[in-house]
């Protein structure tokens, strides 16, 4: 066939098929259900590549750093079947995220957590220099504490310093109901995230994926599966000079397997918010400017021992919530619709507002806080030197 008439079949032509290569065309195609009609004259790897662009298109955004107009990587590294293609996409879907935009100032408190963070991540991405042989960077970190004292947040603040690609995977992300496909999904994961590092893996309430393996528990094969996986690939990072960082999150964190717990090197509290932490909460959220009631912080920061972060915002939006019942009253007494525009502004708070509040909130973390300094103390990572100016 000369030049002229392969260029007329191949790209606009009516070139005649038989059914065998007009099959085998079809088979090959990748699976997506949505080909164009002229599947049949198209490669596969052409239709890897076309199907590349559209992906590209679509989810671009998903990567791009900031103001940035070109993306510095490809979406998807290669695969070695579309089948794990296909899983890598369904993973992009859902767990790529741009920068969470979290400071370590808008978290308050947390000193200790914060220090061991930025050492453990921070400073092995921004001076690698430093971390290599044995000093290479911990690939594995766990936060364990109370629920509600700002693990996701700290987790955040990470990816945000970093400038990391963030993964924020959860059981639904990588447990599947087809069978082997959980195993994939972990496998990809971890691809995805060596393909695009430096970046984290957060896996929030880890408890729930990886929990203690056997001792006559009723566990299914499937999961033993994905357990396995997943120690396998974490096992794999310590290997290999890839920043890339497990950062995991429980409040149970006697349930974790201890595998598992051999793989998270760094075991950081995340403890019940201390005295002066409070008192900043309760500065951010009840401002004296807002109201002329000279806010008793001191009589707060007392009546809350044993509060978690979580649970002092309960209390300010109780207390903000008193004269805004105060208004409601009036207004649902009154049988007039009174126009929008012509609302009147919500009260001051009184001092029987804050202790109304006090008495309403209730400390939801405080029972175990003994368990997790005993955990802490047994299994922990601990700051010990002196700090030097």
């Amino acid at each position: 066939m000369d030049f002229k008439g392969f260029w007329e079949s191949r790209f606009g032509g009516r070139k005649e098929q038989g059914p065998e290569q007009n099959g085998h065309a079809n088979g090959e195609a990748n699976g997506s259900g949505a080909a164009p009609k002229r599947t049949a004259d198209l490669a596969v790897y052409e239709q890897f590549e076309q199907q590349a662009r559209q992906t590209q298109q679509v989810r671009g955004a998903a990567i791009r750093d900031g103001d940035a107009d070109v993306i510095q990587k490809p979406l998807l590294p290669p695969f070695e079947s579309a089948e794990m293609r296909n899983l890598a996409e369904t993973l992009l879907r859902d767990i790529i995220r741009g920068s969470p935009d979290v400071k370590w100032e808008s978290i308050k408190g947390l000193e200790n957590a914060k220090r061991l963070l930025k050492e453990a991540v921070v400073m092995p991405i921004k001076y690698p220099k430093y971390f290599t042989g044995l000093l290479s960077p911990w690939k594995g970190i766990l936060l364990f504490g109370p629920p509600g004292t700002g693990k996701t947040m700290l987790a955040k603040a990470v990816a945000t310093e970093c400038q990391t690609t963030f993964f924020n995977i959860s059981a639904s992300s990588i447990v599947s109901k087809w069978r082997g496909d959980s195993e994939k999904l972990v496998k990809v994961l971890f691809e995805l995230a060596r393909h695009h590092a430096p970046s984290t893996i957060f896996l929030d309430e880890i408890d729930a994926i990886i929990s203690q393996r056997g001792e006559a528990r009723s566990e299914h094969e499937a999961s033993r599966r994905l357990k396995t996986e997943l120690l396998i690939q974490m096992d794999g990072l310590t290997k290999t000079n890839d920043l890339v960082f497990v950062l995991a999150a429980t409040n149970l964190p006697w349930e974790l397997d201890a595998a598992m717990l051999r793989r998270l090197e760094k075991r950081i509290l995340v403890p019940l918010p201390e005295a002066e932490a409070r008192q900043a909460m309760f500065e951010e959220l009840l401002p004296a400017t807002t109201s002329k009631l000279e806010v008793p912080y001191n009589v707060l920061v007392e009546k809350t021992e044993g509060y978690s972060g979580s649970d002092i915002r309960l209390v300010c939006k109780e207390a903000a919530m008193q004269p805004l019942r105060r208004l409601m009253t009036v207004l649902e007494a009154s049988d007039e619709l009174v126009p929008e525009e012509e609302l009147p502004e919500v009260g001051p708070l009184i001092p029987e507002d804050i202790e109304l509040a006090l008495r309403n909130t209730r400390p939801s973390a405080h029972l175990h806080a003994h368990r997790y300094e005993k955990f802490n103390q047994d299994y922990g990572s601990q700051v010990l030197c002196s700090e030097h100016a």
